[in-house]
């Protein structure tokens, strides 16, 4: 359950700025998640999508503006494992045999010693992240034996597990077949029908439909559209208008 502040928003931006090496990558952002929404990051290569998502987990620098993530200032905010990360992964394969079961508790590094033995509350956390992603009949599978789509899901899972009050990932369903990606959407639908609410990057909005509540776009560093599925689609029809009318 989460313990921001009544009526606080899951994100709020207003004028930030995110770089690396004092250097902006996007700026002028102002953008407010509420609890519970699912959010789709849009843009093309290189117009700031990731490095905004990781300002938010401190993976890039806040140069300026305001930040807050759960109603604390993104500076004071201590608790990090309140924010889940899936980052942009097409596989899990790295030579080192782990279980399905193995991977997930890695998740939970964050808020016990390693050399801490699992406890009951440990393993029934796993338990129930596999749950929410249908992987709990593969607990005990070698992960390097899943297709990349299930693979994606253990990501999800591992980001589940110490059950987070926002959701981050960066091209979920990216690299995957169209089958793969119709599961991985059913378990993002799941997730928002429960309440979670989710940042999610993705080139792929088709493979999302019916799941986000919301569209953000971000070009060369700045916000250019902030609205609904519809309004999207209307954003860009109109787009597409004004490039037929100036088209020689």
């Amino acid at each position: 359950m989460s313990t921001a502040p009544t009526g606080a928003p899951a994100v709020r931006l207003h004028r930030a700025a995110f770089g690396y090496q004092g250097r902006p990558v996007l700026s002028g952002v102002d953008l407010t998640v509420h609890p519970g929404e699912v959010v789709a990051l849009l843009g093309p290569n290189g117009s700031g999508k990731t490095t905004l998502v990781k300002g938010l987990l401190g993976l890039s620098e806040h140069l300026s503006g305001e930040v807050e993530v759960l109603g604390t200032p993104l500076a004071r905010l201590r608790d990090r494992t309140r924010t889940g990360y899936v980052p942009q992964r097409h596989t899990l394969t790295g030579g080192v045999g782990a279980t399905v079961t193995e991977v997930v508790a890695t998740g939970l590094l964050a808020s016990r010693p390693w050399w801490r033995p699992a406890r009951r509350a440990d393993r029934e956390a796993v338990h129930e992240a596999l749950e929410q992603v249908g992987l709990a009949d593969r607990a005990r599978f070698d992960v390097e034996t899943l297709s990349g789509g299930q693979q994606r899901r253990v990501l999800i899972a591992r980001a589940l597990v110490h059950a987070p009050d926002v959701l981050v990932m960066d091209e979920p369903t990216a690299g995957v077949d169209h089958a793969s990606q119709h599961v991985l959407a059913e378990v993002l639908r799941r997730l928002g029908t429960s309440g979670t609410t989710m940042l999610v990057v993705t080139h792929e909005l088709a493979a999302l439909r019916g799941v986000v509540d919301r569209i953000v776009e971000i070009d060369t560093g700045h916000l250019t559209f902030d609205g609904t599925p519809q309004g999207y689609a209307d954003h860009l029809g109109e787009h597409a208008l004004s490039a037929g009318r100036e088209a020689p």
